[in-house]
């Protein structure tokens, strides 16, 4: 686990911990109420628990526990109010509703539901303000809860609206890869095309002079044929729409080092090394254009987020049935926002690439202290 990964980890666990010693303490509180004041007042504790139960067990029965819980605590409201009992409010209770109503607003689908819910959860809490015996304090204690419930409202909906934000950001840079991946289906398809008539032309020469040589060709042309096939499938997968902007010409194993020379020359030196057996023909030419793209976006994020790094180290290998990407940087703490593909909406599109070939993308801390993008594409 990354060092920012483990921040995040122990940052959650964290809140946790507050979440359920502030509910455990208000919990302590109701337990002092039932003794002092009896009666109902345990029928009220019960619903305290029931409440941290519905807490707990919320990421799994979500929309469930808070329909138990607004039942019990209108029940209880109601049964108070009928008895006249001299009653003291469930602050466990309370609490554990405002707590489900920040997970109501923030996760549960659609928008017109969880608002929903979140009201009935404002209703069954001025009903418990209205419907007990304060002392004639209960104006003052149906003010403080529709508070808490206001700040509860507020928290889930600005985490339901970054949330909506942050899904529709990564949609977009998706949608924007797939044009990408569109303009460069032109040029796929000229390429292997244009093989396959140069091969046919070929056949046609020979055809009178050498028969023997007309099987070669078209054996060629057949597998050209199939390799266009393969290579037009996994790309036109993931598309949705098409775009008549500029298209760019294909790329090769001198282009990823023309990008890593151009890198050294204004910024950190780059040390490029390509293994034993790849070349422009080992690699399909959707994968190399991949590469290239995974490569210069790695190279823009430490020029972005790790400027005073001191060098950079990036290799291309094949590992029997797979090629595999690492660039790696050193020298200077690289932001951690970027290891995550969610931090770097780059990494985003890179990602989407990547898994539109059958390939996996990681960006994070390596174990040599490093920072490090790996891109690995399984080979026909």
């Amino acid at each position: 686990m990354g060092d920012s990964k483990r921040v995040v980890y122990w940052l959650r666990r964290l809140s946790e911990i507050a979440m359920y010693g502030w509910l455990g303490m208000l919990l302590l509180l109701d337990l002092v109420l039932a003794g002092v004041v009896g009666g109902v007042q345990w029928l009220v504790l019960a619903c305290s628990v029931a409440g941290i139960a519905a807490v707990a067990l919320r990421r799994r029965y979500r929309v469930e526990g808070f329909a138990i819980m607004l039942a019990l605590s209108f029940g209880t409201s109601l049964l108070a109010g009928s008895t006249g009992a001299d009653t003291a409010p469930g602050m466990a209770e309370t609490g554990s509703l405002l707590v489900l109503t920040i997970g109501v607003l923030r996760h549960v689908e659609p928008v017109r539901r969880a608002a929903g819910l979140a009201c009935a959860a404002l209703f069954v809490l001025m009903t418990e303000a209205s419907g007990r015996d304060y002392q004639s304090s209960g104006l003052a204690f149906a003010f403080l809860l529709f508070a808490g419930w206001s700040t509860a409202a507020g928290i889930g909906g600005y985490l339901r609206f970054q949330q909506e934000r942050r899904t529709e950001a990564v949609h977009s840079v998706r949608r924007a890869e797939r044009l990408e991946l569109a303009r460069e289906l032109h040029d796929l398809v000229a390429h292997h095309i244009t093989g396959i008539v140069v091969q046919a032309q070929a056949a046609r020469t020979v055809a009178e002079t050498r028969p023997d040589a007309v099987a070669p060709a078209l054996d060629a042309i057949a597998s050209a044929g199939t390799d266009a096939l393969t290579s037009m499938r996994r790309m036109v997968q993931v598309l949705r729409t098409e775009d008549g902007a500029e298209r760019k010409p294909g790329t090769a194993l001198a282009d990823l080092r023309m990008l890593a020379d151009r890198f050294s020359a204004d910024g950190p030196k780059v040390a490029f090394e390509i293994g034993a057996g790849l070349d422009d023909r080992t690699l399909p030419p959707e994968v190399m254009t991949t590469l290239h793209r995974v490569l210069q976006e790695a190279l823009t994020n430490i020029r972005k987020h790790a400027a005073r790094t001191a060098w950079v180290e990036a290799d291309l290998r094949r590992h029997e049935r797979v090629v595999v990407l690492r660039v790696r940087n050193f020298g200077s703490g690289s932001d951690p926002r970027v290891a995550r593909l969610g931090g770097g909406f780059g990494l985003v599109g890179m990602a989407e690439r990547v898994e539109a070939l059958g390939g996996r993308l990681y960006a994070g801390p390596s174990p040599q202290g490093a920072w490090e993008v790996v891109a690995e594409f399984p080979l026909p």
